[in-house]
């Protein structure tokens, strides 16, 4: 179930799906730890009409966010990570307005409601939202009081604490409150209780537990009443009142008002021009930037994804820091001007590389080696559980952010670790041929040589030698171009099939010391142009190119392009695989457009580049959530949802786009010469 709305600062990241209901609360990393453990957090509404002098109050009706009366609009407001949500029940007669927000700065979020009668009578309206949190991931062992100091409902465990509390324009604490016991002895959890309106006020309860808290308001007839909740969170009972002090002193509606100006001027802090990019692609590249901020952890980890659904198909998630999705997302916020997360993210990797000069598969959000299916052993033979395209990319976009920046201040020390043993490990990590020694590809499905490590490694070696000239170390930088020249060699000489007239995605070495090539087209050999082993225009590019996009093309209406033929990871169609080769996926898909620019000679040469960027924005939830695969049928989100790479892809591409266009634009302007009119 796609992740349609996530709202962060870098330390908290709250998830809300299609419902609108709260799914993921990391704390206090992005990626770790979950403390919703993906459980459902309801938000509900019980309304009836109000009493008067002459009259008794009506009877109360209910409803939960996942009711079926609900139409339901999810949007973000303009340029920021301040959610606008539109509800609307004709059964309750209520119209609500939400805006939810992740203090820029502190580990808060808050909820803010506007409730609106539709029925034209006085209203009694009460909002109440409930916590089924799993503390550090797990739910043995919390607790969950009801504090009088600050008329809040507060729940922890070890160093995790929570506040959950709310206001109105006139008072602040919550009215209501339940707290009980969860999935322990048949229990459903304290949500129950609010379906009558009321809650029992248990003041506390341990182990398994949730909570839920209200706050009532008065609605006027056909006129407007707002509250707010908010959940602060801490590493101590201390730090969440001192948290919930600061919101009564600064008001919720001020804190909320500044985040939102924060993430306008933080996204508007661009040096690229996109004048010539239509104004739908410009929203999404800002919306696509805003989106990506929220799965970078402040301590530099940037995570590949946060949506928990995902465990209950492989029994692990996508929160942790793959150094190649890392490499490629640092690289767009570089081209896009935010150098202060890229210097994170790099700090971060110089924490976690080997000290032989390699990365092993990914890390946690706390740089410590995370889960992994790659084996030390293959047939009794040691091998290294390694993709070698992550060292090398990350040693490439290195090389983008310092030519971009120039902090060689920055760069000074982590010369040593990020550039210099990598490439020395490169070079050593070679067989005989110059091609390196296998490793796990990209999609980490295939033990080989790959065109894509291979070109990763290409580019990653004449990184290392750009900046081992400029720290003055010439004999290193001549031995780390001359193997990037010798391993393109190779490429032509072993990787290019003649009889084909295209690249093999893949290689294994014989005993004899040929390799036996994998011909199976492969979207990810764009990395000969993108990463500039091979000029876009080379013949074999081309040849490669032109006939694995086309192979690829998904052929139904939905579109798009598939990683490779007969990709089996969430397949659909396993039938047609000629008209649908895989499921369509949006970086796969940007990948074509960004060749597309690459090869334009003139502004109509762009069209079809510029219909593959408005696809992706099409193939967007409202929210604008890119996932990382649809089906190819129906268009429906699968895998997990947001998926950063696939948000950083269409960053680059649409900065690509925008960049080529201008070139163009200049090259056809008409030279004005001296005594011209």
């Amino acid at each position: 179930m796609p992740r349609d709305l996530p709202v962060g600062n870098g330390d908290l990241l709250v998830t809300f799906d299609h419902c609108y209901r709260i799914r993921d609360l990391y704390y206090p990393q992005v990626g770790r730890f979950n403390h919703t453990d993906g459980h459902v957090q309801r938000f509900g509404v019980w309304v009836r009409d109000a009493g008067g002098a002459d009259r008794e109050p009506g009877p109360g009706r209910f409803a939960w966010i996942e009711d079926e009366g609900w139409e339901r609009r999810l949007r973000y407001r303009p340029e920021t990570l301040v959610t606008e949500v539109h509800l609307v029940h004709r059964g309750l007669g209520l119209e609500i307005v939400g805006q939810d927000a992740v203090d820029f700065h502190e580990a808060i979020l808050f909820r803010r409601f506007t409730v609106r009668d539709l029925t034209g009578r006085d209203r009694e309206v009460r909002l109440f939202q409930h916590l089924d949190l799993s503390i550090n991931g797990t739910p043995l062992g919390d607790t969950a009081h009801y504090d009088p100091g600050t008329a809040s409902v507060i729940l922890y465990k070890d160093e995790s604490y929570f506040l959950i509390s709310a206001c109105d324009a006139h008072r602040s604490g919550v009215d209501h409150w339940a707290i009980g016991s969860k999935r322990i002895g048949g229990a459903e959890g304290t949500w129950r209780d609010a379906e009558d309106g009321e809650l029992g006020r248990n003041p506390i309860t341990q182990g398994s537990v949730d909570c839920c808290v209200g706050i009532g308001l008065r609605a006027p007839a056909l006129a407007e009443a707002s509250a707010t909740f908010w959940i602060a969170c801490g590493h101590s009972h201390k730090d969440v009142a001192e948290l919930h002090a600061r919101v009564l002193e600064q008001t919720p509606e001020r804190m909320m008002t500044r985040t939102g100006a924060y993430w306008r001027l933080w996204c508007r802090r661009e040096r690229p021009e996109l004048g010539l990019v239509p104004d739908a692609v410009r929203e999404a590249y800002h919306r696509s930037l805003l989106i990506l901020r929220t799965q970078v952890d402040n301590g530099g980890a940037i995570v590949a994804a946060n949506d928990t659904d995902i465990t209950h198909f492989s029994g692990d998630h996508y929160s942790y820091c793959w150094m190649r999705d890392g490499a490629l997302v640092a690289h767009a916020l570089v081209q896009a001007g935010q150098g202060e997360l890229s210097r994170q993210f790099f700090r971060f990797a110089e924490r976690c590389i080997e000290d032989a000069g390699y990365f092993l598969h990914k890390y946690t959000p706390a740089g410590r080696l995370a889960s992994s299916w790659h084996p030390h052993v293959i047939g009794g033979q040691e091998v290294l559980p390694i993709q070698q395209d992550e060292t090398a990319l990350t040693v490439w976009a290195l090389r983008a952010h310092f030519e971009a920046y120039r902090d060689v201040e920055f760069i000074k020390p982590l010369y040593e670790r990020l550039v210099a043993r990598p490439g020395e490990w490169m070079l050593a990590y070679r067989d005989p041929s110059g091609l390196p020694k296998p490793s796990w590809d990209l999609w980490e499905e295939r033990r080989g040589v790959h065109l894509f490590t291979v070109a990763s490694v290409i580019a990653g070696l004449r990184a290392a030698a750009a900046f081992a000239e400029d720290f003055g170390e010439r004999d290193r930088s001549a031995r780390f171009r001359d193997g990037a020249d010798r391993m393109l060699a190779a490429v032509r000489r072993h990787l290019w099939d003649p009889e084909s007239g295209r690249y093999a995605r893949s290689a294994a070495p014989e005993a004899d010391g040929r390799y036996r090539l994998d011909l199976t087209r492969d979207a990810a050999s764009f990395a000969l142009f993108f990463l500039g082993v091979l000029p876009p225009d080379d013949p074999t590019v081309v040849a490669e190119m032109e006939s694995t996009f086309e192979r690829l093309r998904v052929r139904t209406p939905v579109g798009g392009v598939a990683r490779y033929e007969r990709d089996y990871y969430h397949q659909v169609e396993t039938r047609d695989t000629e008209r649908i080769p895989g499921n369509p996926w949006i970086i796969c898909t940007l990948w074509r457009a960004l060749y597309l620019t690459e090869r334009a000679e003139r502004a109509e040469d762009l069209r079809e580049a510029l219909a593959i960027l408005e696809w992706a924005v099409a193939r967007q939830r409202e929210s604008g959530v890119l996932p990382e695969q649809l089906n190819p049928h129906t268009g429906a989100p699968l895998s997990v949802s947001p998926l950063t790479w696939s948000h950083a892809t269409l960053v680059t591409a649409v900065l690509r786009y925008a960049a080529r266009a201008e070139e163009l634009r200049s090259r056809a302007r008409p030279r004005v010469t001296a005594g011209s009119v």
